[in-house]
């Protein structure tokens, strides 16, 4: 039913990890191939593609759904449905950004201090040309096809580049004045195919069997017996992300509880609910949390 396209490069191992983990496993004939397929009837086909090149075939009716960054869209102006943002990239949950930098040196502050003729190297042109013409700076924008952090100051004074956590570009000597975009990783789709029903609901489908992986992480569930008397004070000790299901026992021995909680907490968890009462602690992994 749907033409699907995944993302080649950085975002391919962390994308196809979120597949396998949403029990829609990716299979081709070996790690570099580009056609692949998924054993699921709302999948026709499969093909693994530049990040770069996705918004501006899934716009044009080539694939009716797609993954990739913000960051091309806005780069392509692509016209694409979004399903919404799925918060994984290459190394962490959190967004990487499209920033300006300069020397550590420079007396830049801001874009504002940017004088006209400023050269400025980039991987992503149009995006840094709206950002300096909005700002009403005139500029030498060139097209960089990487190491673009090594071009300054001998060859740029000014770069556009990418980045997670800003260690690249600090070891590079370079100081970011701008965040021009922040970008996460998206589900997106032909527009004219999200107006099918069928294919909408069907895309649906697997939005929600993707999020709810993203939303399993970091997070496990404990159950546990509670004393009639403990209930309370138990329930007072644990976080407040979701309420907690509690069921009586057996001849009222007490209170079955679970509820799930970051793991990054579990350690401290665990001892105050024992301190609290509580009883048969069990912490499960959870590999879905579909709300």
């Amino acid at each position: 039913m749907l033409n699907l396209v995944l993302p080649k490069g950085s975002l391919e191992k962390a994308t196809l990890e979120l597949f396998a983990a949403a029990d829609l496993p990716v299979d081709r004939s070996s790690s570099v191939a580009y056609k692949a397929s998924i054993n699921d009837p709302r999948i026709e086909s499969v093909r693994i593609l530049r990040p770069q090149e996705i918004p501006t075939y899934v716009a044009d009716g080539l694939f009716d759904l797609g993954i990739t960054g913000r960051d091309w869209i806005e780069e392509t102006a692509s016209d694409v449905e979004s399903l919404g943002e799925l918060k994984y990239s290459k190394v962490t949950a959190k967004p990487v950004r499209i920033v300006m930098a300069v020397p550590q040196d420079s007396e830049w502050q801001s874009v504002a201090d940017l004088p006209a003729g400023v050269r400025v190297s980039t991987e992503y042109p149009e995006i840094t040309r709206r950002f300096l013409a909005d700002a009403g700076v005139d500029a030498d924008v060139r097209l960089s096809y990487g190491a673009t952090e090594a071009k300054v100051p001998d060859i740029v004074d000014v770069v556009v580049d990418i980045t997670e956590t800003g260690r690249a570009l600090n070891a590079a000597g370079l100081r970011i004045i701008e965040t021009m975009v922040t970008s996460y990783t998206e589900l997106i789709a032909n527009r004219a195919s999200f107006a099918d029903p069928e294919k909408a609901h069907a895309m649906r489908q697997i939005h929600t069997l993707l999020q709810g992986v993203l939303d399993a992480r970091g997070k496990v569930l404990v159950k546990m017996n509670v004393p009639t008397g403990a209930l309370d004070d138990v329930i007072n000790v644990l976080p407040s992300m979701k309420s907690p299901t509690v069921n009586e026992l057996f001849r009222g021995a007490g209170y079955a509880v679970e509820t799930v909680v970051p793991k990054d907490e579990i350690n401290i968890l665990i001892p105050q609910l024992r301190d609290k009462g509580a009883s048969g602690i069990v912490e499960m992994p959870i590999s879905k949390i579909i709300p």
